[in-house]
């Protein structure tokens, strides 16, 4: 047995609900197509993949990958330590989680930038400099103007002028 499930075989024994036993649980569960399923602060959320997320999130992978390639590491995998920058395209029910305690998460764990893009209010909102669990500097790009990057570890200018509206 695994250290991993080793601890999963515990938490299910004594009742206790770890991050482990949510991933196990979730692995076992039939998720509907086209549902996003993700764990913030101990709930889990479902919300629906819509198009106008699928097209931002395209847009932004064409984009690092035009810069960077599309290689992982040479074993095939990253590491938490690797994460540099995080983009999100918020769902209307769950974009709290987004502003809030994902945003608090990744200050804290020192993501140098943090990307919230919302088609809801057709703006993105760029955070760098994290310090505890905020980040000491934002700024907003609306949609149809570019997205500076270029004084971050990204380094390049994204244009949002394709992203849609929800």
């Amino acid at each position: 047995m695994t250290v991993r499930e080793d601890r999963i075989a515990m938490a299910e024994v004594s009742g206790e609900l770890t991050l482990d036993v949510m991933f196990e649980w979730l692995e076992k569960m039939p998720i509907p197509e086209g549902i996003r399923v993700e764990i913030v602060g101990g709930n889990i959320y479902m919300p629906p993949q819509r198009d106008t997320h699928w097209e931002i999130i395209r847009r932004v992978v064409r984009a690092l990958e035009d810069k960077f390639g599309m290689q992982k590491s040479p074993e095939g995998y990253w590491q938490h330590q690797d994460v540099e920058f995080v983009a999100e395209v918020i769902s209307k029910g769950t974009a709290a989680n987004d502003y809030g305690p994902k945003k608090a998460a990744y200050a804290l764990a020192e993501v140098p930038v943090y990307v919230i893009a919302d088609p809801h209010q057709g703006r993105c909102h760029v955070y760098t400099h994290p310090k505890g669990d905020d980040y000491a500097t934002e700024t907003k790009a609306a949609f149809g103007d570019d997205m500076d990057l270029t004084g971050t570890v990204v380094g390049l200018t994204l244009s949002t002028a394709d992203f849609p509206r929800d």
